[in-house]
């Protein structure tokens, strides 16, 4: 299971998690910070400074915002 970055995020790029990740898988994007599925190891640091609460797990993202989950790996996919 990885974290993925959802809609409070859009230009917001606080970069509060891409400075607390252990294993640098938050990159930026053009509207958004995006975590690597690939890199990340579930460890939820994150997801605890997110200014904007838009961090969740990917199993408990919102319905709502459950297109961000393949938004994510999307940007990955490059």
């Amino acid at each position: 299971m990885t974290f993925v970055i959802t809609s409070p995020c859009i230009d917001e790029k606080a970069a509060d998690c891409v400075e607390t990740c252990p294993v640098d898988a938050i990159h930026e994007g053009e509207d958004q910070y995006y975590i690597d599925p690939d890199t990340c190891i579930d460890c939820g640091a994150c997801e605890a400074v997110c200014p904007v609460a838009a961090i969740f797990q990917e199993d408990f993202v919102p319905e709502e915002e459950k297109s961000f989950i393949e938004k994510n790996r999307a940007f990955f996919k490059k």
